[in-house]
């Protein structure tokens, strides 16, 4: 799923284990633009996972986080 354009302080969700991660920051690199996602304070325990980026994927839809997906309705941004 798809967002039209990727934002910062959107909240996405890991697709794997449900943590959630705030985008702090977009980049571009060469040709390819990168999401810095930090995890939110509700998973008390994961706190001390480190930032990570992620590789913004271009889709026909619009922009996606592989492996990850939006927490809120693109009828909110």
């Amino acid at each position: 799923m798809g967002l039209s354009q990727i934002r910062v302080g959107q909240v996405w969700s890991r697709e794997d284990d449900g943590v959630t991660y705030l985008v702090t920051r977009l980049y571009n690199e060469a040709l390819a633009t990168f999401a810095l996602l930090r995890p939110t304070d509700d998973h008390s325990s994961d706190t001390d996972l480190p930032p990570l980026r992620i590789k913004v994927a271009r889709e026909a839809a619009g922009q996606t986080l592989p492996g990850y997906r939006p927490t809120q309705s693109p009828d909110t941004f």
